[in-house]
């Protein structure tokens, strides 16, 4: 007989929450979260873009892995893992220069870093570059085949939820198992079956309410071991044995929040 911690842990769950502040660099668990029209509070509201102002990521640029944040008080600081050098930022700004901003084929109005801060990033990639802030005031709306919300600086949906069953699943048909940042989760349930994200349409989590409108496409950003910045081949080719769907490989659901304030580490889940 199982015994009541068994069942307990067996049951689905939120185990873990992600947040990005900078789109394409590393990001931080919590213990909980707010959450807003656009993701999760400060995630992905920040982001590097070219001297176009188009935004940058780790498909040109797999040296961005090696770019960590975490929080502070008031922000959080960037660390570079390749020899320790970091740099505070707020959470957000206030004032500055706008500028247009692309992300793929949306236009964003975003709010430029001080020079000082663009400097910074400048050495780190060795290459021209501009960090930017999504202020509230820039509305981005989704992609309106799927879902009529908005969302901050990711592809193109606020939040992205995976099972850690499915995770589970693919590194069982790898040699060498992988961790879960190679996805960019912003929630990971604990519990039940591989790929059941796949079925779901609606789903409570505590008190909340997500409607998950969309597989994620994966990218070339999952073979790039997030804190190296070394690129290989897995785990695209492998998912593109058994999770391909035309020209897409999925993994993981994209959503929206229906309704709900704060998630938290251990709510339960109810698909």
């Amino acid at each position: 007989m199982l015994s009541a911690m068994n069942v307990e842990q067996d049951r689905l769950h939120l185990a873990t929450i992600h947040i990005h502040p900078v789109k394409s660099l590393g990001g931080f668990s919590v213990a909980e979260a707010r959450l807003t029209d656009r993701g999760l509070e400060h995630d992905r509201r920040w982001m590097l873009v070219d001297a176009q102002g188009r935004f940058l990521s780790q498909r040109e640029l797999p040296q961005l892995a090696c770019l960590h944040t975490a929080p502070l008080v008031d922000g959080f600081r960037v660390t570079d893992r390749r020899d320790g050098r970091t740099i505070e930022l707020p959470w957000a700004l206030q004032q500055g220069v706008v500028q247009r901003t692309q992300v793929w084929s949306d236009p964003v109005d975003a709010i430029a870093a001080p020079h000082e801060v663009n400097a910074w990033f400048r050495q780190r990639l060795g290459q021209p570059c501009q960090l930017v802030y999504m202020p509230d005031a820039a509305l981005r709306p989704t992609d309106t085949q799927y879902a009529d919300a908005l969302t901050a600086l990711s592809d193109g949906f606020p939040y992205l939820i995976i099972s850690q069953a499915s995770l589970d699943d693919l590194n069982a048909r790898l040699d060498t198992p992988i961790p879960m940042d190679r996805f960019r989760p912003n929630l990971v349930i604990a519990g039940g079956e591989s790929y059941q994200e796949d079925k779901w349409r609606t789903i409570r989590i505590g008190t909340c309410t997500f409607q998950l409108v969309k597989p994620c496409s994966r990218c070339v950003i999952t073979t790039t071991d997030q804190r190296t910045g070394a690129r290989g081949k897995e785990p695209l080719r492998t998912l593109a044995t058994y999770r391909k769907h035309g020209h897409d490989v999925n993994f993981g659901m994209n959503a929206v929040v229906v309704a709900g304030d704060v998630v938290r580490v251990g709510d339960l889940v109810h698909p």
